[in-house]
């Protein structure tokens, strides 16, 4: 299940407690409308929130759209585009203590 929370829209995640225990989810944090770059540490704390609601063996990262989801295209150069993607690479999401503690370190910094 594939899910888009990458602006205020999308508001918490809340919604994840009815995802069935068969299902993984993607949750599209990483936005491809704004040449901003997400923060790594707030990118781990969203992931980090989600997983209250859903088992982190169940989430993943991705951006919440294709970068070109419109005839013109979004205003992002291609290195922004990559950096975006780099984004995505953050470790896979461990078990809920592992998490956790990458959240407490990145707040840390």
């Amino acid at each position: 299940m594939y899910l888009e929370f990458d602006d205020e829209r999308s508001d918490g995640f809340t919604p994840l407690r009815y995802i069935p225990k068969d299902k993984h989810v993607v949750l599209g944090l990483i936005t491809t409308k704004s040449p901003f770059l997400e923060n790594e540490e707030k990118v781990i704390q969203r992931l980090t929130q989600a997983s209250e609601y859903v088992d982190p063996d169940r989430l993943s990262l991705s951006p919440q759209c294709g970068f070109a989801s419109c005839e013109i295209g979004n205003k992002l150069s291609e290195a922004q585009q990559w950096k975006k993607l780099e984004l995505v690479n953050l470790p896979r999401l461990k078990p809920r203590a592992s998490l956790t503690s990458a959240s407490k370190e990145a707040e840390e910094k």
